[in-house]
């Protein structure tokens, strides 16, 4: 009976010894080892035997990315407006024995390092730029807390700006100045619109005062080789005549004389002041008349006749009254 106990006692101890001497070391994580109170050496994740009695498990650290929440404080930017802020930080234990023996409270002394500089650099700029330029308060912030972290073994991964919150009159007369932006913004969109509509009806009249006046220079250019003809074909009409009666052909002076009497006639017909018209009685002088000039285009498409023909003597008029535009009386 005496010898099952000591057994049993000896197989405990064994066990208890296996158990203090064989170490697993899960994933994400590493053991310091201690010998007599001194580190030694690092465990990495596996399973790993001590020396028994000699060497014993000093620290567990958490070799995985945590984040530290920092809390929410009070900091008076340069423009001496007080704002809310908080951060998260985002960092990872490199050395694991320097995380352990170099700080006490790893977590605690990141926190309050992690306040301190926000409060510095959010202290150095004004509310505009701390509400505007996260991303610079951010990188800022990164760069000295890694320098400062470095020694204990953590690298800062990345720190980011949660909240910012000024005080209540400041966020009102934010909101006013926003909204006073904003109708300026409209009134200035409103305005170029206005500028480019009256842009685009000034194009449109100088565009229309340009063809105008072409309309105008080609119908001046027509009238006036209108009037150029005309005068070719008066020339030549003039020659003509002028060539008949050096050929004492008289039926060219009845031609002239033919002519102004139905200008004249017609003048007197269109004007606005005439109630009657006075005709001739007896048309056979103004027929005469045309016949001659009838005789006086033969006579220059053909021989000259042996003799004048005779002049037509014209009726004398005998007036007689008759509306404008109504039916002729004899």
């Amino acid at each position: 009976m005496g010898v099952s106990i000591v057994v049993l006692i000896l197989l405990v101890l064994a066990f208890v010894l296996v158990i203090s001497v064989i170490k697993i070391v899960p994933q994400g994580r590493e053991f310091t080892v201690e010998r007599f109170g001194r580190y030694t050496r690092t465990l990495k994740p596996g399973i790993s035997i001590l020396t028994p009695f000699v060497e014993t498990i000093g620290r567990k650290v958490n070799m995985m990315e945590q984040v530290l929440d920092v809390p929410q404080q009070e900091v008076i930017t340069k423009d001496n407006v007080s704002v809310k802020v908080d951060a998260i930080v985002f960092i990872q234990v490199m050395d694991a024995a320097a995380a352990a023996y170099r700080v006490d409270n790893l977590i605690y002394a990141i926190t309050q390092l992690a306040q301190t500089n926000l409060r510095t650099v959010v202290g150095s700029m004004e509310l505009d730029e701390v509400l505007s330029q996260r991303d610079a308060i951010n990188t800022r912030l990164l760069s000295t807390i890694d320098h400062a972290t470095g020694p204990w073994g953590v690298k800062v991964a990345r720190i980011e700006i949660k909240d910012l919150t000024p005080p209540p009159d400041i966020t009102n007369a934010m909101a006013r100045q926003m909204k006073a932006e904003r109708e300026k913004r409209a009134v200035i969109t409103e305005a170029e619109g206005e500028k480019q509509s009256q842009i685009a009806r000034a194009e449109g009249q100088k565009q229309s005062a340009i063809l105008q006046a072409e309309g105008r220079r080609e119908a001046a250019f027509r009238d006036a080789e209108a009037r150029e003809r005309e005068a070719e074909a008066e020339a030549k009409a003039t020659a003509f005549v002028s060539e008949a009666i050096s050929k004492g052909d008289v039926n060219a002076i009845n031609y002239f004389i033919a002519q102004k009497y139905v200008e004249a006639f017609g003048e007197l017909a269109r004007s606005p002041q005439q109630k009657t018209v006075i005709v001739p009685a007896d048309f056979a002088g103004l027929t005469g008349t045309v016949a001659g000039v009838g005789e006086l285009i033969k006579s220059l498409g053909a021989d000259p006749p042996s003799r004048p023909s005779p002049t037509p003597r014209p009726a004398s008029p005998t007036a007689t009254s008759t509306p404008t535009g109504g039916k002729r009386g004899a």
